[in-house]
Protein backbone atom coordinates (compact mmCIF):
# COMPACT_ATOMS: atom_id res chain seq x y z
CA UNK A 1 0.00 0.00 0.00
CA UNK A 2 1.23 3.40 -0.59
CA UNK A 3 2.22 4.93 2.69
CA UNK A 4 -0.39 7.69 2.37
CA UNK A 5 -2.86 5.27 2.70
CA UNK A 6 -1.96 3.92 5.82
CA UNK A 7 -3.92 6.67 7.93
CA UNK A 8 -7.21 5.85 6.31
CA UNK A 9 -6.52 1.61 6.10
CA UNK A 10 -7.79 -0.52 8.80
CA UNK A 11 -7.52 -3.39 10.32
CA UNK A 12 -3.83 -1.88 9.92
CA UNK A 13 -0.84 -3.58 9.81
CA UNK A 14 -0.36 -5.07 12.94
CA UNK A 15 -3.64 -6.43 13.07
CA UNK A 16 -3.37 -7.70 9.55
CA UNK A 17 -0.11 -9.71 10.54
CA UNK A 18 -1.56 -11.82 12.61
CA UNK A 19 -1.47 -15.09 11.17
CA UNK A 20 -4.33 -16.86 13.17
CA UNK A 21 -7.49 -16.24 11.19
CA UNK A 22 -9.97 -16.14 14.57
CA UNK A 23 -7.16 -14.23 16.83
CA UNK A 24 -7.71 -11.76 14.12
CA UNK A 25 -11.61 -11.76 13.43
CA UNK A 26 -11.50 -11.16 17.53
CA UNK A 27 -8.71 -8.08 17.47
CA UNK A 28 -10.89 -6.48 14.61
CA UNK A 29 -14.43 -6.90 16.33
CA UNK A 30 -12.38 -5.43 19.74
CA UNK A 31 -11.49 -2.40 17.55
CA UNK A 32 -14.37 -1.91 15.65
CA UNK A 33 -16.07 1.08 17.52
CA UNK A 34 -13.15 2.93 17.16
CA UNK A 35 -12.77 3.25 13.86
CA UNK A 36 -14.65 4.75 10.48
CA UNK A 37 -15.42 2.51 7.57
CA UNK A 38 -16.88 3.85 4.25
CA UNK A 39 -15.64 1.15 1.86
CA UNK A 40 -14.85 -2.41 2.63
CA UNK A 41 -13.77 -4.84 0.01
CA UNK A 42 -13.38 -8.29 0.33
CA UNK A 43 -14.99 -12.09 -0.08
CA UNK A 44 -18.51 -12.09 0.84
CA UNK A 45 -17.88 -15.23 3.28
CA UNK A 46 -15.84 -13.49 5.37
CA UNK A 47 -16.90 -10.61 5.48
CA UNK A 48 -20.25 -11.35 6.36
CA UNK A 49 -18.72 -13.59 9.28
CA UNK A 50 -17.09 -10.16 10.48
CA UNK A 51 -20.06 -8.30 10.64
CA UNK A 52 -22.10 -10.53 12.26
CA UNK A 53 -19.30 -11.04 15.23
CA UNK A 54 -19.27 -7.22 15.08
CA UNK A 55 -23.04 -6.68 15.44
CA UNK A 56 -23.38 -9.91 18.12
CA UNK A 57 -20.03 -8.62 20.17
CA UNK A 58 -21.84 -4.98 20.54
CA UNK A 59 -25.47 -6.10 20.91
CA UNK A 60 -26.60 -3.92 17.92
CA UNK A 61 -29.06 -4.53 15.75
CA UNK A 62 -27.64 -3.93 12.21
CA UNK A 63 -23.49 -2.76 11.20
CA UNK A 64 -24.49 0.78 10.28
CA UNK A 65 -25.14 1.42 14.10
CA UNK A 66 -21.39 0.60 14.61
CA UNK A 67 -20.47 2.38 10.91
CA UNK A 68 -22.74 4.88 9.80
CA UNK A 69 -20.61 5.68 6.94
CA UNK A 70 -20.19 2.89 5.84
CA UNK A 71 -22.03 2.65 1.93
CA UNK A 72 -19.68 0.98 -0.28
CA UNK A 73 -19.05 -2.74 -0.36
CA UNK A 74 -16.04 -4.16 -3.16
CA UNK A 75 -16.29 -7.86 -3.74
CA UNK A 76 -15.03 -10.13 -5.63
CA UNK A 77 -13.88 -14.18 -6.62
CA UNK A 78 -17.29 -15.60 -5.94
CA UNK A 79 -20.30 -15.54 -7.32
CA UNK A 80 -22.23 -12.38 -4.77
CA UNK A 81 -26.21 -13.55 -5.61
CA UNK A 82 -25.76 -16.61 -2.81
CA UNK A 83 -24.85 -13.97 -0.20
CA UNK A 84 -26.57 -10.83 -0.77
CA UNK A 85 -30.12 -11.30 0.86
CA UNK A 86 -28.31 -12.54 4.28
CA UNK A 87 -25.88 -9.68 3.48
CA UNK A 88 -28.80 -6.76 3.52
CA UNK A 89 -29.84 -8.48 6.85
CA UNK A 90 -26.72 -6.88 7.88
CA UNK A 91 -27.56 -3.26 7.21
CA UNK A 92 -29.46 -0.73 8.54
CA UNK A 93 -29.17 0.97 5.27
CA UNK A 94 -28.57 0.66 1.34
CA UNK A 95 -24.78 0.24 0.60
CA UNK A 96 -23.18 0.53 -3.14
CA UNK A 97 -22.32 -2.95 -4.27
CA UNK A 98 -19.33 -3.10 -6.82
CA UNK A 99 -18.25 -6.69 -8.24
CA UNK A 100 -14.28 -7.10 -9.08
CA UNK A 101 -12.57 -9.71 -10.96
CA UNK A 102 -9.31 -9.67 -9.52
CA UNK A 103 -6.30 -12.43 -9.01
CA UNK A 104 -2.68 -12.36 -7.93
CA UNK A 105 -1.55 -12.08 -11.70
CA UNK A 106 -3.50 -9.09 -12.12
CA UNK A 107 -6.87 -6.66 -12.20
CA UNK A 108 -9.14 -7.87 -15.19
CA UNK A 109 -12.31 -6.32 -14.83
CA UNK A 110 -14.82 -4.36 -12.74
CA UNK A 111 -18.63 -3.06 -12.64
CA UNK A 112 -18.08 0.11 -14.07
CA UNK A 113 -21.19 2.18 -12.10
CA UNK A 114 -24.22 0.72 -9.51
CA UNK A 115 -26.28 0.85 -13.27
CA UNK A 116 -23.96 -2.02 -15.15
CA UNK A 117 -25.01 -5.43 -14.35
CA UNK A 118 -21.69 -6.94 -15.77
CA UNK A 119 -17.80 -5.99 -15.22
CA UNK A 120 -16.14 -3.96 -17.73
CA UNK A 121 -12.67 -5.95 -19.29
CA UNK A 122 -9.71 -3.95 -18.59
CA UNK A 123 -7.69 -3.72 -21.86
CA UNK A 124 -5.03 -0.88 -21.90
CA UNK A 125 -3.39 -1.60 -18.69
CA UNK A 126 -0.59 -4.38 -19.18
CA UNK A 127 -2.54 -7.58 -19.83
CA UNK A 128 -2.88 -9.38 -22.83
CA UNK A 129 -6.13 -11.87 -23.38
CA UNK A 130 -6.61 -14.87 -25.62
CA UNK A 131 -9.76 -16.81 -25.60
CA UNK A 132 -10.17 -20.68 -25.53
CA UNK A 133 -14.10 -21.95 -26.17
CA UNK A 134 -15.23 -24.06 -22.97
CA UNK A 135 -16.50 -27.20 -25.04
CA UNK A 136 -16.11 -30.99 -25.04
CA UNK A 137 -13.34 -30.34 -28.45
CA UNK A 138 -10.91 -28.16 -26.26
CA UNK A 139 -11.00 -29.18 -22.61
CA UNK A 140 -11.31 -32.76 -20.99
CA UNK A 141 -13.92 -34.09 -18.68
CA UNK A 142 -11.37 -33.25 -16.08
CA UNK A 143 -11.14 -29.85 -17.45
CA UNK A 144 -7.51 -30.23 -18.51
CA UNK A 145 -6.83 -28.56 -22.07
CA UNK A 146 -6.68 -30.79 -24.91
CA UNK A 147 -3.58 -30.56 -27.12
CA UNK A 148 -3.96 -28.36 -30.19
CA UNK A 149 -6.90 -25.95 -28.88
CA UNK A 150 -8.61 -23.21 -30.72
CA UNK A 151 -7.36 -19.96 -29.29
CA UNK A 152 -9.48 -16.94 -30.00
CA UNK A 153 -8.48 -13.32 -30.14
CA UNK A 154 -10.71 -10.40 -28.08
CA UNK A 155 -11.91 -9.48 -31.62
CA UNK A 156 -12.78 -13.00 -32.36
CA UNK A 157 -15.49 -13.96 -29.22
CA UNK A 158 -18.87 -13.93 -29.60
CA UNK A 159 -21.90 -13.42 -26.74
CA UNK A 160 -22.87 -15.85 -24.28
CA UNK A 161 -20.07 -18.41 -24.75
CA UNK A 162 -18.10 -19.48 -22.46
CA UNK A 163 -14.35 -19.21 -22.53
CA UNK A 164 -11.43 -20.33 -20.38
CA UNK A 165 -9.02 -17.55 -20.25
CA UNK A 166 -5.79 -16.79 -21.12
CA UNK A 167 -3.41 -14.25 -19.78
CA UNK A 168 -0.08 -12.72 -20.94
CA UNK A 169 1.27 -9.46 -18.80
CA UNK A 170 3.98 -6.76 -18.73
CA UNK A 171 5.09 -8.72 -15.25
CA UNK A 172 6.18 -11.77 -16.65
CA UNK A 173 3.13 -14.01 -17.00
CA UNK A 174 3.25 -15.64 -20.26
CA UNK A 175 -0.14 -17.78 -21.89
CA UNK A 176 -1.25 -18.47 -18.31
CA UNK A 177 -4.81 -20.16 -17.87
CA UNK A 178 -6.05 -18.24 -15.04
CA UNK A 179 -9.06 -21.18 -14.14
CA UNK A 180 -12.01 -19.00 -14.90
CA UNK A 181 -14.57 -19.04 -17.52
CA UNK A 182 -16.57 -15.96 -18.70
CA UNK A 183 -19.03 -15.07 -21.19
CA UNK A 184 -19.01 -11.83 -23.05
CA UNK A 185 -22.63 -9.91 -22.01
CA UNK A 186 -20.92 -6.82 -24.71
CA UNK A 187 -19.07 -6.89 -27.23
CA UNK A 188 -18.96 -3.09 -27.37
CA UNK A 189 -17.61 -2.41 -23.73
CA UNK A 190 -16.37 -6.29 -23.47
CA UNK A 191 -18.30 -6.72 -20.42
CA UNK A 192 -18.21 -10.01 -18.93
CA UNK A 193 -19.80 -12.14 -16.70
CA UNK A 194 -17.52 -14.96 -14.91
CA UNK A 195 -19.83 -18.51 -15.06
CA UNK A 196 -17.18 -21.09 -13.64
CA UNK A 197 -14.20 -22.35 -13.43
CA UNK A 198 -12.41 -25.01 -15.93
CA UNK A 199 -12.29 -27.58 -12.84
CA UNK A 200 -15.44 -26.51 -11.34
CA UNK A 201 -18.17 -28.38 -12.94
CA UNK A 202 -19.60 -31.57 -13.70
CA UNK A 203 -19.93 -33.57 -16.68
CA UNK A 204 -20.26 -37.32 -15.72
CA UNK A 205 -22.41 -38.48 -18.47
CA UNK A 206 -22.74 -35.25 -20.52
CA UNK A 207 -24.89 -33.38 -18.41
CA UNK A 208 -22.64 -30.10 -18.39
CA UNK A 209 -23.35 -28.68 -15.10
CA UNK A 210 -21.75 -25.15 -14.95
CA UNK A 211 -21.14 -22.95 -11.87
CA UNK A 212 -23.14 -20.49 -13.59
CA UNK A 213 -25.95 -23.04 -13.68
CA UNK A 214 -25.67 -24.19 -10.01
CA UNK A 215 -25.24 -20.58 -8.53
CA UNK A 216 -28.69 -19.45 -10.63
CA UNK A 217 -30.54 -22.44 -9.25
CA UNK A 218 -29.27 -21.84 -5.67
CA UNK A 219 -30.24 -18.18 -5.72
CA UNK A 220 -33.68 -19.40 -7.45
CA UNK A 221 -34.35 -22.06 -4.40
CA UNK A 222 -33.69 -19.57 -1.28
CA UNK A 223 -36.12 -16.53 -2.68
CA UNK A 224 -38.82 -19.51 -3.52
CA UNK A 225 -37.91 -21.11 0.21
CA UNK A 226 -37.08 -17.49 2.04
CA UNK A 227 -33.91 -19.28 2.98
CA UNK A 228 -30.13 -18.35 3.45
CA UNK A 229 -28.10 -20.39 1.52
CA UNK A 230 -24.50 -18.84 2.28
CA UNK A 231 -22.67 -22.18 0.89
CA UNK A 232 -23.18 -25.17 -1.14
CA UNK A 233 -20.66 -27.64 -2.66
CA UNK A 234 -21.64 -30.28 -5.16
CA UNK A 235 -20.07 -33.81 -6.48
CA UNK A 236 -20.43 -36.28 -8.98
CA UNK A 237 -20.33 -40.23 -7.97
CA UNK A 238 -21.59 -43.54 -9.51
CA UNK A 239 -24.58 -45.07 -8.77
CA UNK A 240 -24.85 -48.58 -9.91
CA UNK A 241 -24.56 -48.49 -13.59
CA UNK A 242 -25.31 -45.06 -13.43
CA UNK A 243 -24.49 -41.67 -12.31
CA UNK A 244 -25.62 -39.52 -9.33
CA UNK A 245 -25.20 -35.58 -8.07
CA UNK A 246 -25.19 -34.69 -4.32
CA UNK A 247 -25.47 -31.55 -2.75
CA UNK A 248 -24.27 -30.32 0.57
CA UNK A 249 -26.66 -27.10 1.12
CA UNK A 250 -25.53 -24.25 3.83
CA UNK A 251 -27.86 -22.82 5.67
CA UNK A 252 -29.10 -22.29 9.38
CA UNK A 253 -32.68 -22.03 8.50
CA UNK A 254 -35.49 -24.96 8.29
CA UNK A 255 -36.26 -26.36 5.34
CA UNK A 256 -37.54 -29.09 3.90
CA UNK A 257 -34.90 -31.22 1.99
CA UNK A 258 -37.15 -33.49 0.45
CA UNK A 259 -39.18 -30.24 -1.30
CA UNK A 260 -35.64 -28.04 -1.75
CA UNK A 261 -34.10 -31.20 -3.63
CA UNK A 262 -36.95 -31.30 -6.12
CA UNK A 263 -37.03 -27.44 -6.74
CA UNK A 264 -33.45 -27.45 -6.91
CA UNK A 265 -33.24 -30.54 -10.00
CA UNK A 266 -36.33 -28.81 -11.64
CA UNK A 267 -34.48 -25.15 -11.88
CA UNK A 268 -31.31 -27.08 -13.27
CA UNK A 269 -33.67 -28.63 -16.19
CA UNK A 270 -34.80 -25.26 -16.99
CA UNK A 271 -31.53 -23.69 -17.05
CA UNK A 272 -29.72 -26.81 -18.96
CA UNK A 273 -30.84 -28.84 -21.54
CA UNK A 274 -28.24 -31.14 -21.62
CA UNK A 275 -28.86 -32.01 -17.31
CA UNK A 276 -32.73 -32.23 -18.25
CA UNK A 277 -32.01 -35.07 -21.17
CA UNK A 278 -29.22 -36.66 -18.86
CA UNK A 279 -31.87 -36.90 -15.98
CA UNK A 280 -33.67 -39.23 -18.05
CA UNK A 281 -31.20 -41.32 -18.76
CA UNK A 282 -27.96 -41.74 -17.06
CA UNK A 283 -28.07 -39.48 -14.52
CA UNK A 284 -30.38 -41.45 -12.14
CA UNK A 285 -30.28 -39.85 -8.48
CA UNK A 286 -29.82 -36.37 -6.89
CA UNK A 287 -29.13 -36.37 -2.93
CA UNK A 288 -29.13 -33.49 -0.78
CA UNK A 289 -28.40 -32.41 2.51
CA UNK A 290 -28.82 -29.40 4.44
CA UNK A 291 -25.82 -28.34 7.04
CA UNK A 292 -25.30 -25.73 9.29
CA UNK A 293 -22.96 -23.00 7.75
CA UNK A 294 -20.00 -23.17 10.52
CA UNK A 295 -19.50 -27.23 8.98
CA UNK A 296 -18.88 -25.52 5.83
CA UNK A 297 -16.23 -23.00 7.73
CA UNK A 298 -15.03 -25.76 9.48
CA UNK A 299 -13.86 -27.87 7.26
CA UNK A 300 -12.02 -24.86 5.38
CA UNK A 301 -9.89 -24.50 8.90
CA UNK A 302 -9.03 -27.99 8.75
CA UNK A 303 -7.34 -28.09 5.58
CA UNK A 304 -5.91 -24.56 6.36
CA UNK A 305 -7.95 -22.55 4.01
CA UNK A 306 -9.87 -20.81 6.82
CA UNK A 307 -10.01 -16.84 5.95
CA UNK A 308 -8.74 -13.44 3.81
CA UNK A 309 -8.77 -15.09 0.01
CA UNK A 310 -10.06 -19.02 0.62
CA UNK A 311 -13.34 -20.10 -1.15
CA UNK A 312 -15.58 -23.32 -0.42
CA UNK A 313 -15.00 -25.36 -3.60
CA UNK A 314 -18.55 -25.41 -5.64
CA UNK A 315 -17.62 -28.99 -6.97
CA UNK A 316 -16.01 -31.90 -4.82
CA UNK A 317 -13.30 -34.17 -6.92
CA UNK A 318 -13.67 -38.09 -5.45
CA UNK A 319 -10.55 -37.15 -2.81
CA UNK A 320 -11.82 -33.93 -1.50
CA UNK A 321 -15.48 -35.85 -1.02
CA UNK A 322 -13.75 -38.14 0.95
CA UNK A 323 -12.10 -35.95 3.35
CA UNK A 324 -15.33 -33.78 3.55
CA UNK A 325 -17.37 -36.61 4.43
CA UNK A 326 -15.44 -38.04 6.64
CA UNK A 327 -15.15 -34.55 8.13
CA UNK A 328 -18.95 -34.53 8.64
CA UNK A 329 -19.55 -37.62 10.19
CA UNK A 330 -16.92 -37.13 12.93
CA UNK A 331 -18.83 -33.99 13.33
CA UNK A 332 -21.98 -36.23 13.87
CA UNK A 333 -23.89 -35.06 10.65
CA UNK A 334 -23.32 -37.75 8.24
CA UNK A 335 -24.32 -41.26 9.40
Amino acid sequence: LPIWFNHFYKPGKKIASEKDWNEKLELIVKSARDWDIGVIAGVPAWVQILIERIIKYYKVSNIHEIWPNFIFYIHGGVHFEPYKESFNKLLGQPVYFQNTYLASEGYFAYQNGAKSEYMELVIHQGTFYEFIPFNDDNFNHDGSLKDNPSVLLLGEVEMNVDYAMVISTNGGAWRYIIGDTIKFKSLDKYEIVISGRVKHFISLCGEHLSVENMNDAIKYVAEKFSISIKEYTVAGFSSGKMFAHKWFIGSDDVVDEKLLKLELDDKLKELNDDYKTERMFALSNVVLKVLPTKMFYGWMKQIGKEGGQHKFPRVLNKDRLVDWEQYLMANKQMK
